[in-house]
């Protein structure tokens, strides 16, 4: 099942919104393990995306968040980011996440949120000019998951890909 394309217009913020909250639909209804974390829209704007997920799903045996939901909802809010935009701009691709690092910084005890925003130096430009040119493009995104205090509680740096999909044959 394909995530539906918008048409290129200037959205405005609620329709940015209803966008990201069906593509979360997306998320849950097409990738299980989504569904399974109960992962949920938190928020969106024009530079980034965040997804909240429950504690309750994703503890591990010690009480705190285990790393691989930390992980999982960093790199699904990435991909989020990238293919949101995609989808408001109509393009039509699949995203895959190339190549990323990860860092836990601090346990996580409560219920958790994933923000992901365009890595420094990253821009949505270079990213479009470079898809409409080769079909495929890349781009780097920075998620974290907020700690206690100043520092974030784990961060993820990733760097993901989107081909254009051929188009469909009538």
């Amino acid at each position: 099942m394909r995530f539906p394309i918008r048409p290129r217009h200037r959205m405005s913020s609620n329709d940015r919104q209803t966008l990201a909250r069906k593509l979360v639909d997306f998320m849950r209804e097409e990738i299980p393990l989504a569904r399974s974390m109960d992962l949920g829209l938190r928020g969106c704007g024009e530079d980034h995306l965040s997804i909240a997920a429950p504690l309750l799903p994703n503890v591990n045996d010690k009480g705190c968040a285990f790393g691989g939901s930390l992980v999982s909802t960093m790199t699904l809010t990435g991909w989020g980011l990238v293919e949101l935009e995609l989808r408001l701009r109509g393009e039509d691709c699949d995203v895959f996440v190339a190549d990323s690092t990860v860092r836990y910084l601090e346990p996580v005890w409560t219920d958790f949120v994933s923000e992901a925003r365009l890595a420094e130096g990253a821009d949505w430009t270079s990213f479009f000019d470079t898809l409409a040119t080769r079909g495929r493009a890349r781009i780097d995104v920075a998620c974290q998951v907020p700690g206690t205090g100043d520092r974030p509680a784990a961060t993820l740096a990733a760097r993901f890909v989107a081909k254009r999909r051929p188009p469909d044959a009538v």
